[in-house]
């Protein structure tokens, strides 16, 4: 019997056996190795291991101002990208964050709140998607929600106690779309949103 961590759901499949899996780290997240067999398309049964980094999972939005044409950003430090070539680690994302056993919708309304400092309602439900299947079990649900300035009761920032030190972005839509095409904002999630919201036509 196969000890299924926490939080997974391990749907019983014909071609996917589930032979053993162990957790080689808890020290953030939780990094677990798996080992399986996997029926080929010849049929050929083929023992496999792949590890996956457990990080929960998440959520993010779009919060654009159909007035002034603006949408809401944040930009703050990210190990991972500082140690892979940007300059500073300085990343230009949507508001985000983990559920941590949330709904999105609920959570997602939370991390505008300490991010952003804008209160808001229901937001949009559009796509949830799995942002780096090959080694990251997250699924991130993401959403849009239009605001106006009344919408920000604070500053935002994010949580002092969790090393957040965000700052919040105001910028023209045909701004951010420029900084995707010249690289300036290279988070996924992002670039997502903010193509989304170009199909969409939500200025015109």
């Amino acid at each position: 019997m196969v000890d299924v961590p926490k939080g997974w759901q391990l749907p019983t499949h014909d071609a996917i056996r589930v032979e053993d899996i162990e957790c080689l780290s808890d020290n953030w997240y939780h990094l677990y190795r798996v080992t399986f067999d996997l029926r080929r398309q010849n049929g050929e049964w083929q023992r496999q291991q792949r590890e996956a980094y457990d990080r929960g999972n998440g959520a993010g939005i779009l919060l654009y101002n159909r007035a002034d044409r603006t949408v809401i950003l944040t930009r703050q430090f990210r190990l991972p990208s500082f140690v892979n070539g940007t300059q500073d680690g300085m990343l230009i994302e949507v508001p985000a964050g983990l559920l941590d056993d949330r709904d999105p919708a609920a959570a997602v309304i939370a991390e505008v709140q300490e991010e952003t400092g804008y209160k808001i309602g229901k937001p949009q439900k559009l796509f949830d998607l799995f942002m780096s299947p090959g080694s990251v079990t997250e699924r991130l649900h993401l959403f849009m929600a239009e605001v106006t300035k009344e919408h920000r009761t604070s500053k935002g920032g994010g949580l002092h106690e969790e090393g957040e030190d965000i700052h919040v972005l105001e910028t023209p839509f045909e701004d951010a779309l420029a900084m995707v095409a010249d690289g300036r904002i290279r988070d996924a999630k992002t670039v997502i949103l903010l193509q989304h919201a170009q199909l969409a036509k939500i200025f015109d």
